[in-house]
């Protein structure tokens, strides 16, 4: 019938045009592992996805906005492993999958999180990403104090202003050894594991 044929040319394109953006994706993540973000181009990008670079412009403006939306991916796993964390009953539990589950993300993606690191002060869409991220993370890590005993508040004892200083100790150990190899990212982990539990009086 006619009147079906619009109907299925759309979800068609819709299914191309999903596939084609993760395959920019894709390619730009591995373009940054062997190029790194200075030296990769547009052109790099749509030679490596097999388009021309008219067709990427069809999807990204820039770059710039190709590395935007590969962060806004990566960080979107973060934003549900917070949520996890935020809502797991046990302390102790929560803060040890919370800890498996960022080594795992920083073992899978973590040129992906560095480049967001490094461009978050001079890209402004990826300095937002990032700053949100680290407020979903810090309310995560609030509610596991506070649920463990530690009480309510932004003194410098209390659970919030501990948590924003758990936060950014977790960033730059993974940020470091994510540049070294898979065994330092485990030490980070552990090491990001025990000061948390410390922190929370889970252990002495």
């Amino acid at each position: 019938m006619p009147g079906h044929h619009p109907v299925r040319s759309r979800r068609t394109t819709e299914r191309k045009g999903d596939v084609r953006e993760r395959a920019i994706l894709d390619t730009c993540e591995a373009l940054l592992a062997h190029k790194g973000y200075d030296a990769m181009t547009v052109g790099d990008i749509a030679q490596g996805v097999g388009i021309t670079r008219g067709a990427l412009y069809f999807y990204y403006g820039s770059k710039q906005e190709v590395v935007t939306a590969l962060v806004t991916r990566t960080v979107e796993h973060l934003w549900e492993r917070s949520r996890a964390t935020a809502q797991a009953d046990e302390p102790r539990q929560a803060i040890t999958a919370a800890m498996q589950r960022t080594v795992e993300l920083w073992n899978e993606h973590g040129l992906v999180m560095r480049t967001a690191i490094d461009l978050s002060l001079t890209v402004p869409e990826i300095g937002e990403l990032w700053s949100h991220t680290a407020d979903l993370f810090i309310a995560a890590i609030t509610a596991v104090l506070e649920r463990a005993g530690i009480q309510a508040g932004a003194a410098p004892d209390q659970a919030s202003a501990m948590a924003r200083a758990l936060c950014w100790m977790i960033e730059r150990t993974f940020y470091h050894a994510s540049q070294e190899s898979r065994e330092k990212l485990q030490e980070a982990s552990a090491t990001c594991e025990h000061i948390w539990l410390t922190s929370a009086g889970l252990i002495t």
